[in-house]
């Protein structure tokens, strides 16, 4: 069975720093892009930041500069560090982790997509 544990999230000032950890347990085959998605009182779950197993990133407009996602294929983790924090990043952060289809040893496995608990982030103004 698949896990995604989180860790990092808290309470910062504005203008603080916050790193955020997601580690995958289980089996996963054919792991694509890992990433995070946050989601804010009232709004839609959004894209933060993602990075594909070839180490092409992907960034909101709104984090570009200030957040940095990085992966480790060997440990199946992704991390993002959370720098010049705003007011507005507050939200409930999300790790994700999409796997594409394909056969690995005659054996066909669908794409799958997994989600993390989520872990609060509050900045403080």
């Amino acid at each position: 069975q698949v896990q995604l544990v989180e860790s990092g999230g808290g309470l910062v000032q504005a203008g603080g720093s916050l790193t955020l950890s997601c580690a995958a347990s289980g089996i996963i085959f054919n792991i694509d892009a890992m990433g995070w998605y946050r989601q804010a009182p009232g709004k839609q779950r959004e894209l933060v930041a993602a990075v594909t197993s070839g180490g092409r990133t992907n960034y909101a407009d709104s984090v570009r500069g200030r957040f940095t996602i990085s992966r480790d294929n060997a440990k199946n983790t992704v991390s993002v560090q959370m720098n010049s924090l705003k007011p507005e990043d507050t939200a409930v952060y999300y790790c994700n982790v999409r796997s594409r289809a394909g056969y690995i040893a005659g054996i066909y496995y669908t794409s799958k997509e997994y989600w993390g608990q989520g872990t609060q982030v509050t900045v403080s103004s």
